[in-house]
């Protein structure tokens, strides 16, 4: 990876999901899929597209005729701050949304095949390099991209939604292969529409993935009645970018109710949300963001980190940050009174490890009360040694101290730990935990570390140290295909090559006829490389001939299909010639 400022920043627990962009392996039938679509939408987009979209494409370095090597594009993509890496297809969505949090564009290294040049139901470089790229010279969609990923990083997760993760994942790949067999792209289809079916709650992820999705992707911008496209998925899809604007599809306001519209990955979009401009999507964000548990804490935010059964972070009122797996929350019926990790845990206070406090030393948990102590007007953490001592506490000493609640700790108080003045960590020994007649702790269990502050905070996903807890992303198991192609493929594969080499070094005839009598021989199906030809001999004078039988072939074939007529017809209005209707 040829790295840059931006790239520099990475967190090492990301860097496994990035991977070399396989160039080499790109045929020339990719690449002619790649041009296509890019010349349609420098045809199409300046009329519906957000005005910096165009602009964007220059200023990123994007080639209009050739898949672009997204790591020359970062020596481009740095002058306005972002960064780009190839991944593997779909990757996590936190991972996805911490990525952008450092500015950087994750790009599916595969492109999508010739059968769906309309529309993808799988990540691909058009969608990622000629979708996301370009509209990010924007300053101000930028920042709300950046934001977005750093409040999409903090959103919990459930099990449900890391199960559908992997079912779309799955079945993308398999549509994404033109040699899958149908019944498995069947399967796959079925396994995901029985998950979708299932009846569950939607987590943090799920809704804020509703709101990338009715933005980000699939977003609309300015009046109800005048919209123009800012969302890569609708920049990068021919078929929906000229379908998305008519009254078939529905045009809504955006607001924070879109949270509530889920969407189907695999299908064009009966509906679409319009923000009047790029300042309204933060409003909405920050709105959402109040409803969070990043924000909220409480017992209902360790609730949601609790059901989220994943590696998660509390943070109490004195700014001591707990990571670890929730395995535990007991309450009074409004307020938390003691919480529980289980396995490796971590404290930390301003993202920062506390020294000697990593998951080594507290590898089999960590279990600390909430809430007031009695008698207590004050709360301990803002109070100096010498207030702490007026009231009993003090090192060197065993004491006992009650909470409102009814917990208990009973021991030698060893150590006050302080950060930025506060009090974060009493350190025990010989210590005893007890809540209405249960045990929490006991002295045979080592030293009691508990964290002191009333109240929690904050509750969010991932450690707030993620490199001294160890996190990684692993690269996913299922790996995207690297296609194996049969020996007539490849032959055709050949002959986009002949073609692209005769648009650069210069047009023969006799070649081009030899090309074209061998795509009608044994390619019947073929209407892209048929394009490509016609598109030369138009500009050859000796190729009237082999030019007519193009244009009736292509007419023909775009008889065939709704589809094949439409991307026949736009293909034909791509040759600077009038052509019948």
């Amino acid at each position: 990876m040829e790295s840059n400022d931006v790239l520099d920043r990475l967190p090492r627990h990301l860097l496994n999901l990035v991977i070399d962009q396989p160039y080499n392996q790109y045929t020339a039938q990719d690449h002619a899929v790649w041009r296509y679509v890019m010349r349609q939408n420098v045809r199409h987009l300046p009329v519906v597209a957000h005005h910096s979209y165009l602009d964007g494409l220059k200023r990123t370095g994007i080639s209009i005729d050739r898949i672009p090597q997204m790591y020359g594009m970062n020596r481009i993509l740095k002058e306005i701050g972002w960064a780009a890496v190839a991944v593997d297809g779909f990757i996590p969505p936190a991972a996805f949304m911490e990525f952008q949090a450092y500015n950087v564009l994750v790009i599916a290294a595969d492109i999508r095949p010739v059968d769906q040049v309309l529309y993808t139901p799988a990540p691909d470089i058009i969608h990622e390099a000629a979708g996301h790229a370009p509209i990010i010279a924007d300053g101000e969609y930028a920042a709300y991209l950046s934001d977005f990923g750093r409040v999409g990083s903090r959103a919990f997760s459930s099990v449900y939604d890391r199960q559908l993760y992997e079912a779309i994942r799955h079945l993308s790949i398999l549509k994404a292969d033109p040699y899958t067999p149908f019944h498995a792209i069947e399967e796959a289809e079925a396994r995901l529409d029985k998950l979708s079916k299932l009846q569950n709650e939607p987590s943090e992820m799920a809704l804020l993935r509703n709101l990338h999705w009715w933005t980000v992707e699939y977003g609309l911008i300015g009046s109800i009645t005048n919209p123009r496209i800012y969302g890569a998925g609708l920049l990068s899809s021919i078929g929906e970018s000229h379908n998305c604007l008519k009254p078939l599809v529905k045009k809504l306001p955006y607001s924070l109710d879109a949270k509530n519209f889920s969407f189907d990955i695999t299908r064009q979009q009966p509906q679409l949300f319009v923000t009047p401009d790029f300042g309204h999507l933060k409003t909405v964000l920050d709105e959402y963001q109040e409803t969070m548990a990043l924000r909220r804490g409480g017992l209902s935010g360790l609730k949601k980190a609790l059901n989220s059964g994943s590696v998660c972070t509390v943070v109490y009122s004195s700014g001591l940050q707990v990571s670890g797996k929730l395995t535990r929350v007991l309450d009074d019926g409004n307020e938390p009174v003691y919480i529980g990790f289980e396995g490796p845990s971590m404290l930390a206070h301003n993202d920062r490890q506390l020294d000697g406090h990593g998951v080594t030393y507290h590898k089999d948990g960590f279990g600390s009360p909430v809430g007031n102590l009695k008698g207590f007007n004050a709360n301990p953490e803002t109070m100096s040694d010498g207030e702490l001592a007026s009231r009993g506490i003090e090192t060197g000493k065993t004491l006992l101290l009650e909470f409102n609640s009814g917990v208990k700790v009973e021991g030698y108080l060893a150590k006050i730990t302080r950060k930025d003045g506060d009090a974060v960590l009493f350190t025990f020994n010989n210590c005893t935990v007890m809540y209405r007649g249960q045990e929490l702790f006991n002295p045979g269990w080592g030293t009691y570390d508990m964290a002191v502050g009333n109240r929690i905070i904050s509750a969010y996903a991932g450690p707030a140290d993620p490199d001294a807890y160890g996190l990684q992303y692993p690269a996913p198991a299922e790996k995207t295909h690297h296609l194996k192609h049969t020996e007539s493929t490849s032959r055709l594969h050949d002959l986009y090559k002949e073609v692209s080499l005769l648009r650069e070094n210069g047009e023969n005839t006799l070649a081009l006829s030899n090309i074209w009598l061998a795509v009608k021989q044994h390619y019947p199906d073929e209407w892209l490389l048929p394009l490509e030809i016609a598109e030369i001999c138009v500009k050859e004078d000796n190729a009237f001939g082999i030019l007519n039988d193009l244009i009736q072939y292509l007419e023909r074939k775009g008889s065939e299909t709704q589809d094949l007529k439409c991307l026949v017809e736009d293909g034909l209005k791509l040759l600077p010639i009038n052509q019948p209707n």
